[in-house]
């Protein structure tokens, strides 16, 4: 592999850094709409939180503040894993077309996952959601030809 593996001189790794960060930014969005959401119902999870928020209870039950929560932790289960594999991925050398499809289909995929939970819409979500996996094995199983084991 050329020496510019991990420099913006090699296209498969700028491909990797910008829908990495994508879908880091996306992840930021949807912590920053669940707060939006707690504020709006004025339900926190820690009784430190409700000081100052007159009428605001501390509570785990919310139904729309958990949809949220738990799109968030999704999204923490699937994305660090995508950035793991993504950048192991970058360092077997993939044809640049091929990766960049990777990167562009995890993202699209994670990216219609959101719109499909906040929607509560079955199955688009589990698709969104498949699409994403599916992408992320890919590379794994790339990686793992790739390796010794």
């Amino acid at each position: 592999m050329s020496s510019a593996g991990l420099s913006f001189e090699n296209p498969v790794f700028a491909a990797y850094a910008a829908y990495s960060s994508l879908v880091i930014l996306k992840l930021f969005i949807v912590a920053g709409y669940t707060t939006y959401k707690r504020f709006r119902v004025k339900v926190f999870a820690n009784p430190e939180d409700v000081k100052g928020n007159k009428g605001a209870v501390a509570r785990l039950d919310n139904p729309d503040v958990e949809r949220v929560r738990r799109l968030h932790r999704n999204d923490l289960e699937n994305i660090p894993a995508f950035l793991a594999v993504g950048l192991l991925y970058v360092l077997t050398g993939p044809s640049p077309g091929v990766a960049l499809w990777h990167f562009r289909v995890f993202t699209a995929a994670r990216c219609f996952h959101t719109v499909s939970y906040l929607a509560a819409v079955q199955p688009w979500r589990f698709l969104g959601f498949t699409a994403g996996l599916l992408a992320t094995i890919s590379m794994t199983l790339q990686v793992l030809m790739a390796g010794a084991l």
